[in-house]
């Protein structure tokens, strides 16, 4: 069996994988592949699977499979994973991270003393104390961000289309609500039809012009044009996001806005998380061999 790591992952994974067969980085053998591992770069598009007749196995590092077309993978009976368990501690934190630095203007602070500049006076906080924490999706990762949150003695509030109830978070019946409410937005939805675009210029029309919002979940979920004029017209106060529609991305016009701060898509690579994936990875193998 040529089991394929076709993106970075951990360093000791291709030892670990080694028991169950040849293991190989090297794309150009995806025809001969049994099994693929990719994260957000490989694309398993309907060509991508037709150039790998041999392939019955993918698993994603990480959650969103909005890179894999599922329903062509079921057509040729290949079983599609995830690793969904591994990264919700390293997204949890980055997110949080953003919703402390947006604020206390971390990045700005930090430039502007590289550059020689003293800008004290400019630099007005706000404190997390006591403000409002909307989650849009509340699942594993919206959970434990929710729990960071409250230790902050935040308010949290939540909207999930399909949660009705959490220990952790009011739950909001709307989308709408919650951004009425919120001091601060962490969009957490996976890419899906439904998702694609929600939020937008509509829905930003419901902000706080205090509001800063958060995107550590897929970058489809928000229309970066809207966001970009909402901050340049004084409706959102900052944004922050891990996502974008294409690693690298092509142009933003996040670009051009103010208040926000940006990251590489950095939400599930800690050194821990890694383990972590290459050991559900493994998991995942041993099951599907043993099957």
């Amino acid at each position: 069996m040529l089991i394929l790591i076709s993106d970075a992952f951990d360093s000791t994974l291709p030892q670990l994988l080694s028991k169950y067969g040849e293991v190989t980085d090297d794309k150009g053998r995806v025809a001969e592949a049994e099994v693929v591992l990719i994260r957000s770069k490989t694309k398993v598009t309907k060509e991508y699977i037709d150039s790998a007749p041999n392939l019955k196995l993918v698993i994603r590092g990480g959650v969103g499979l909005d890179n894999v077309d599922q329903d062509y993978t079921k057509t040729k009976g290949i079983v599609v994973h995830n690793t969904a368990d591994a990264s919700t501690t390293a997204v949890a934190e980055l997110a949080f991270a953003m919703i402390i630095a947006l604020p206390n203007h971390i990045a700005k602070a930090d430039q502007s003393m590289r550059e020689g500049k003293w800008i004290k006076k400019e630099l007005k906080r706000t404190e997390l104390y006591g403000k409002t924490l909307g989650i849009i999706g509340m699942g594993r990762i919206g959970t434990a961000l929710a729990v960071r949150a409250r230790a902050f003695r935040m308010k949290v509030l939540a909207w999930h289309p399909d949660v009705y109830f959490s220990d952790f978070a009011e739950i909001r019946p709307t989308l709408k609500e919650v951004m009425e409410e919120s001091d601060y937005m962490s969009v957490h939805m996976p890419l899906l039809d439904a998702t694609r675009g929600l939020i937008n210029k509509e829905m930003l029309a419901h902000c706080k012009k205090s509001a800063y919002i958060i995107n550590t979940g897929r970058a489809g979920c928000v229309n970066e044009e809207d966001v970009a004029q909402a901050l340049k017209d004084g409706k959102l106060a900052g944004y922050a996001t891990d996502v974008w529609l294409s690693d690298p991305p092509d142009g933003s016009p996040l670009f051009d806005a103010p208040n926000t701060l940006f990251a590489p898509h950095i939400g599930a690579s800690t050194k821990e998380n890694m383990t972590r994936i290459g050991q559900i990875a493994d998991k995942i193998i041993f099951d599907y061999v043993n099957k």
